[in-house]
């Protein structure tokens, strides 16, 4: 403290620092949520098809066709309760290709399907893992919690090679 400055304010000068550093780490905390929050409702719109698949219609498409944004084929059901289908449509992904069958999962109005199995749920999760990577980088930089942002994003990277693996 400087002799001529007064005890108090130093101790304002204090709270102003603390007050500054609880609001980056509450801004920067709010949108690291965010960004996780965003990835898994991105993934959760088809995950919740590929994992929660007791009384859904369960079976197979050949795919015949596919287009820019879609693939189409002949639906074969698997589980009971389900039907056959002359034309389903799945996205053209990646993970599809023409000529080849795969296991899948209709989606409630029955003439979209999703990819099942480990694929489908891997698959599934991508976003959520780009979310980890990128909030990995909020949480290291903004946060300067070095550690767990390395924790964020090895978890995010495990999640997007083990998709592309399997996929």
């Amino acid at each position: 403290m400087i002799p001529a400055m007064p005890a108090s304010a130093t101790s304002s000068r204090q709270a102003s620092v603390l007050a500054l550093r609880f609001g980056r780490l509450a801004a920067m905390g709010t949108v690291a949520a965010l960004i996780l929050i965003a990835g898994v409702w991105a993934s959760w719109g088809s995950a919740q098809y590929v994992m929660l698949t007791k009384g859904r219609e369960r079976g197979t498409i050949a795919v015949t066709r596919c287009g820019d944004d879609t693939c189409s084929g002949p639906y074969t059901p698997v589980s009971a309760g389900s039907k056959a289908r002359g034309r389903v449509v799945i996205d053209n992904t990646v993970a599809v290709r023409k000529g080849r069958t795969y296991t899948v999962v209709v989606e409630p109005g029955g003439g979209e399907v999703v990819r099942s199995g480990p694929a489908g749920i891997l698959y599934s999760w991508v976003p959520f893992g780009g979310a980890l990577l990128l909030a990995s980088v909020v949480v290291a930089g903004g946060l300067g919690r070095t550690r767990l942002g390395w924790v964020l994003a090895g978890s995010g990277v495990a999640l997007l090679t083990a998709a592309f693996a399997v996929v």
